[in-house]
């Protein structure tokens, strides 16, 4: 399918050649579009044009569609300046928080008309263009985010842009995507890094004995942090309101903790009660593809780890015709080898393990 049969008449400019705007454009480099790449750091520029995400903008370049991928604290101006360098071109950005950064654009002189605002639910723990993905936006939610001035073919120019790029797009309020960034990606940045920082104080024989439940809960806790100071500022009044729930909610947990520590029985309801409200929080989560929650069974096994192991024991599931609804990888403490927990439906749990110990696979359960 050719860009114009997407929808984008011409040329698409990317300014900033992170790992986001970078994913981007090689997103759409994939399908064909013609990209144009801008960013103040010629190293970055230079590698994400290296990668074959586009080619840098001339001066004569004319973009149907600018993608601002630059920090909250510069998409403003950025946008801004854009507008008054492309009058005809539709206005769009990447950020993680919309109603502070379209606000601000707009106070500076970009044409509401052609903005619109818009952030892909997609991102990695690692940064800068080296780290981009083709594939990163693939089935992953775009929300999009017209302000009320923002002119319907600017907003479907928006759309297609999004569905070039592999994700689905979906349209949400300023203040009401805000709101749901806050609790389901700021503050969970916020908590794992809060929960990482502990483990300064700790000795290396505490933290050497870490779970993958530690791994899990921390990942994120290595990202970029000049770039989550920003997000975080640009979002600061929604995030603080859930971190004032949260640390209510934990101080609660703390006091019955005490309690028990003294000698209370009773006050074991308060730590059942926290950990059935997280239950049934968790429920919530979607499943795959955004369909309900499911139900999986978990089989482990332990492989050796080693080239080739993980590609027998997938091809051992496929020749007994068992999908994979997910796959956990846990490295075994000490020992050249790693349990493989593999997620299935449960009607499916004794066919996989029947298959996997016939080829003398060592499960565990």
């Amino acid at each position: 399918m050719s860009p114009e049969e997407l929808g984008i008449p011409g040329p698409v400019a990317v300014i900033g050649s992170g790992l986001i705007g970078t994913s981007v454009a090689l997103s759409l480099r994939r399908v064909g579009v013609d990209v144009l790449l801008s960013d103040t750091d010629p190293q970055s520029l230079d590698v994400a044009v290296a990668a074959g995400a586009g080619r840098a903008i001339g001066p004569d370049d004319q973009p149907s569609v600018v993608v601002v991928a630059v920090p909250p604290r510069h998409t403003g101006q950025v946008l801004a300046e854009a507008s008054s360098r492309w009058p005809a071109a539709t206005l769009t950005d990447v950020t993680s928080v919309k109603q502070t950064v379209l606000d601000e654009a707009v106070a500076l002189g970009a044409d509401p008309h052609r903005l619109v605002g818009g952030h892909p639910m997609a991102g990695r723990e690692v940064s800068g263009a080296a780290a981009a993905l083709a594939n990163l936006m693939d089935d992953r939610l775009w929300v999009i985010t017209p302000l009320p001035e923002s002119g319907v073919e600017h907003v479907r120019r928006v759309h297609r842009v999004a569905s070039a790029c592999g994700a689905v797009p979906v349209e949400m309020g300023m203040a009401e995507h805000d709101a749901a960034v806050a609790l389901v990606s700021h503050t969970p940045q916020v908590l794992a890094s809060a929960l990482a920082g502990q483990l300064r104080e700790s000795s290396p024989d505490s933290v050497g004995i870490a779970g993958q439940g530690l791994r899990d809960m921390t990942r994120i806790a290595a990202s970029n942090v000049d770039l989550w100071t920003d997000i975080l500022a640009a979002n600061s009044a929604p995030v603080a309101e859930i971190l004032d729930r949260l640390a209510a909610s934990l101080g609660r947990a703390a006091d019955s903790l005490r309690a028990v520590a003294a000698g209370s029985t009773e006050s074991v309801a308060g730590i059942e009660s926290l950990l059935s409200a997280g239950v049934e929080g968790q429920r919530l989560i979607p499943g795959k593809h955004g369909a309900a929650p499911s139900a999986y069974r978990e089989i482990l096994v332990q492989v050796a780890d080693r080239p080739g192991e993980l590609g027998r024991l997938f091809t051992a599931a496929a020749e007994a015709d068992v999908n994979l609804e997910d796959v956990r990888i846990e490295h075994v403490l000490g020992r050249p080898s790693g349990l493989v927990g593999l997620f299935v439906r449960p009607d499916a749990g004794e066919r996989l393990i029947g298959a996997l110990q016939e080829r003398s696979f060592d499960v565990r359960g």
